[in-house]
């Protein structure tokens, strides 16, 4: 098994170096490069790995879109024509169920009506009748299995493949084992709900035991300072205090790292101001979206941009949100931003702000679904036009489905024992379903078959040119890896 160690060595002699030397902080660094001179770009751009990928690669780059909140597969993506039939009968499992809250109702239909798309023929709710353009590029998976009913810890168990704090993000397993293929932003760059952070927060996407230039950088588009603490917000902060003070930092710096010689923390943070020093220059330009054409503008839904909306959740405000970040995401792609996470939903908000649809399903689902599926099929057409999606794998995520059972007169409880994820682009199938749900989208269909969190994360991996097994980091004297010790292709997906 190889182990790579999560501090290399020969970064730290150099850099610090640089940076003691130079009697310029951030300023000088931005300077050497404006000149295109940066000696530490090349460096920081090595990952792991040695850019030596254990088999050739079908993808580059990965978008992550995770609905938080659990969003409802029987409403969206796996159509039960069982549950039109027996709607409103009282439902029974078969077996003894526990619910997260207050018990099953009767069967319960879908809140939206289904139909067919593409020369497939997949049948998706009008909630994300969008994305029926497109179809014919995903690959549905529909047995996908979790471990708990508890958003926190399944929120953690997609974002980290563990359920509890500590592990790194999958985003920045990536960032560790193929570093930077660009010099002026992160490797990983995560764009939350414009509401706020989802379950756990920056957790979901730390660097936990690998190195902090790997975690993912959070960016806000939609705020006026969408970056913080990138920019100085002070009028009285000048050139020449800043230039002092970080001189000042330097020397701290080298006498801390004087009395501690094999700490990579502060090495790893040196990295994080170089790159903040190069945000300055290019991460203004990536955001400013004024530049793209009205049509592309519109195509994600972008048309009513500036508006103002009501209280009530609504079609026309998710989807501004939910098509800015995507439409930033490919931006942030075609500068070389090798992760991007896009997040929908915030954490337990009221009135519902999140795909947590217990009392409404129709209320909740309706708009979040509607402009993620605007959002999400502008980004898949977007990226096959500048032939972007044979190289960029998209998966979409949420922590676990909804019971096929009502809960009250319109809602859903949680249900951890089966949901749906898919994959587009990037070395994937197109048009094909890898495993299904049983006639109520309660359990997969095949119970000693299901697949797991492990399953796509490995299946992610090797699309990148990484065997899962073999990137692995030793924390606290074990082997750990984004798999933990499962994990197997899954092989019905890939091209």
């Amino acid at each position: 098994m190889m182990n790579h160690s999560p501090n290399p060595p020969i970064l730290k002699p150099s850099r610090r170096e640089f940076l003691w030397n130079s009697g310029g902080g951030l300023g000088g660094i931005a300077l050497a490069s404006m000149l295109g001179g940066d000696p530490l770009a090349a460096n920081a751009a090595n990952g792991a790995l040695g850019g030596v990928l254990h088999h050739p690669p079908k993808a580059k780059r990965v978008i992550q879109l995770f609905m938080s909140g659990a969003a409802s597969h029987i409403d969206l993506w796996d159509y039960k024509p069982w549950l039109d039939e027996h709607h409103g009968e009282p439902s029974d499992f078969g077996e003894k169920v526990e619910l997260f809250q207050n018990g099953a109702g009767p069967w319960t239909k879908s809140y939206f009506q289904f139909r067919p798309y593409g020369e497939s023929g997949k049948h998706l709710s009008d909630a994300v009748s969008p994305l029926g353009a497109v179809v014919d590029d995903m690959a549905f998976i529909h047995n996908l299995v979790g471990k708990t009913g508890v958003h926190s810890q399944a929120t953690y168990l997609q974002a980290t493949g563990f359920q509890r704090p500590g592990f790194p993000g999958m985003g920045s397993w990536i960032s560790y084992a193929l570093g930077s293929i660009n010099d002026n932003l992160p490797t990983f760059v995560v764009l939350p709900d414009h509401r706020g952070y989802a379950s756990n927060g920056p957790k979901n996407w730390g660097s936990a035991f690998l190195p902090a230039s790997s975690q993912g950088t959070t960016i806000f588009p939609q705020r006026e300072n969408p970056i913080e603490n990138l920019t100085a917000r002070a009028r009285f902060i000048t050139t020449e205090g800043e230039q002092s003070g970080l001189q000042l930092l330097n020397r701290i710096n080298k006498k801390y790292a004087d009395q501690r010689p094999g700490d990579s923390r502060l090495d790893a943070r040196i990295e994080s101001y170089e790159l903040a020093a190069r945000m300055q220059l290019s991460a203004p330009e990536v955001l400013d979206i004024s530049k793209e054409p009205a049509h592309i503008r519109k195509m994600y839904g972008l048309e009513n941009e500036g508006g103002t909306y009501g209280p009530e959740i609504n079609i026309p405000e998710e989807a501004e949100y939910f098509g800015r970040k995507c439409l930033i995401a490919r931006r942030l792609l075609e500068k070389g931003v090798r992760f991007v996470q896009i997040w929908s939903g915030n954490d337990n908000g009221f009135p519902r702000r999140n795909w947590d649809s217990h009392e409404d399903i129709s209320r909740d689902h309706g708009p979040l679904a509607k402009g993620m599926a605007i959002g999400t099929a502008a980004l898949i057409k977007d990226l096959k036009q500048r032939d972007m999606l044979k190289d960029t794998l998209v998966l979409w995520t949420t922590e676990f489905g909804r019971m096929p059972s009502s809960q009250g007169s319109k809602g859903r409880d949680h249900n951890p024992f089966v949901f749906t994820n898919w994959l587009c682009g990037g070395g994937t199938k197109g048009g094909v379903t890898a495993g299904e749900s049983d006639q109520w989208g309660f359990k997969p269909l095949d119970r000693e078959n299901p697949t797991q969190v492990y399953d796509i994360h490995a299946t992610m991996l090797h699309l990148l040119g990484i065997d899962h097994k073999r990137l692995t980091v030793r924390n606290n004297g074990i082997d750990r890896r984004l798999t933990d010790v499962h994990g197997q292709l899954i092989d019905e997906i890939i091209a």
